[in-house]
């Protein structure tokens, strides 16, 4: 995960997250999903790093 020099990440959801638990969809939720294979982009906080970080198993970050 490159920092990009606009300060945004484009975070794409790719994987489902019906066997995980409740606190890693809240996570997938909470960084503005609402259905798979949707990109978002969200600011390049450390509070968005540790959100990726939770779930990372479940979403690419787009460079």
């Amino acid at each position: 995960m490159a920092k990009k020099t606009s300060g945004m990440l484009k975070i794409k959801w790719v994987r489902s997250f019906i066997a995980c638990p409740q606190d890693m969809r809240q996570t997938i939720r909470g960084l503005g999903f609402r259905k798979m294979n949707q990109t978002v982009e969200r600011a390049d906080t450390p509070a968005t790093r540790g959100m990726i970080l939770k779930v990372r198993h479940l979403v690419v970050v787009e460079e």
